[in-house]
């Protein structure tokens, strides 16, 4: 239970923090918009390619590679906005104002970075993608299943700890994963992760969120259908009108919940790294934590 509160208290900081700069939010709506306009473009090529090939044999295959490609670009789209919104935060927290212009011009000095840590991510769901898909029932499928499994949720992680070493610190895949590694063996991030419940917190609001925009939609598009009268036209639109709604819910819940996880991960990155240089120092003096973290961990 302290946990949860003390990442409802993490959620309430970084949200004051949104809403005196509201640059910060900016790139998580981006990353929303973009994502679904490559999703609909992506989804052409592969339909085409089930009518063509479908999914026996050599098909399977070539539908697995061309499914890689689009969940390569999607993760490039979310690093890409993510990775704005960590400078935005970053810039926030040490200069008191987060700058677009700034935050497009470091995205584009670590666009190579984000490209790696988007192919590592991709091979990473795609293992798992692929023995998810193996249904045989053998302890070898199970545990290539179970594997895999742990392997994503780690490397998810890993991920959004990773993308803030690369744009606050200006490392690459390698440099950022062995930088992560060795403050995380130092118990630098470890107490922040175990102790702030950022996850069930933005996951429940997520999910409440999500439920309510269901209800509404599912009140009108079926209340419509209720009083049409048999009239086809009434019904759709109110079925139209009820589905617009629920997914406007459900995109909202997904800025929130990319905003909150992103700025969370910063927040952590940014204190593990200043320990870190106070530790070097040889510094006895506790260092705190940024603003949002440091509220959730009092």
């Amino acid at each position: 239970m302290q946990s949860f509160s003390r990442g409802w208290s993490f959620l309430k900081q970084a949200w004051g923090m949104a809403f005196k700069d509201k640059d910060l939010l900016k790139p998580s709506i981006y990353a929303l918009v973009v994502g679904m306009i490559v999703s609909v473009i992506g989804f052409i090529p592969l339909a085409i390619g089930y009518f063509i090939f479908g999914i026996e044999s050599i098909g399977g295959w070539i539908m697995f590679i061309m499914g890689g490609i689009l969940v390569f670009v999607q993760f490039v789209v979310a690093y890409v906005f993510s990775g704005m919104t960590i400078y935005l935060i970053y810039g926030y927290l040490s200069e008191g104002d987060g700058r677009m212009d700034k935050a497009w011009e470091i995205v584009r000095r670590d666009f190579f970075d984000i490209l790696t840590l988007a192919a590592a991510s991709t091979v990473v769901n795609m293992l798992k993608s692929a023995a998810q898909r193996n249904r045989k029932n053998s302890m070898v499928a199970s545990l290539a299943r179970s594997a895999t499994s742990l392997l994503e949720t780690l490397w998810t992680e890993a991920a959004l700890l990773v993308l803030p070493a690369m744009i606050i610190d200006d490392l690459n895949l390698k440099d950022g994963m062995q930088r992560i590694w060795k403050i995380t063996k130092e118990n630098l991030l470890l107490v922040g992760i175990s102790t702030v419940g950022v996850r069930w917190v933005t996951g429940l609001i997520s999910f409440v969120f999500s439920a309510i925009g269901f209800v509404i939609a599912f009140v009108i598009g079926g209340g419509a259908s209720f009083v049409s009268g048999g009239s086809t036209a009434v019904s759709v639109i109110g079925i139209v009108i009820g589905a617009l709604i629920f997914f406007t819910f459900v995109m909202v819940a997904s800025v929130f919940s990319s905003y909150t996880n992103t700025a969370y991960h910063t927040c952590l990155y940014i204190w593990a790294r200043e320990v870190e240089t106070a530790k070097a120092q040889g510094s006895s003096v506790p260092v705190s934590a940024p603003a949002p973290l440091a509220a959730a961990l009092a």
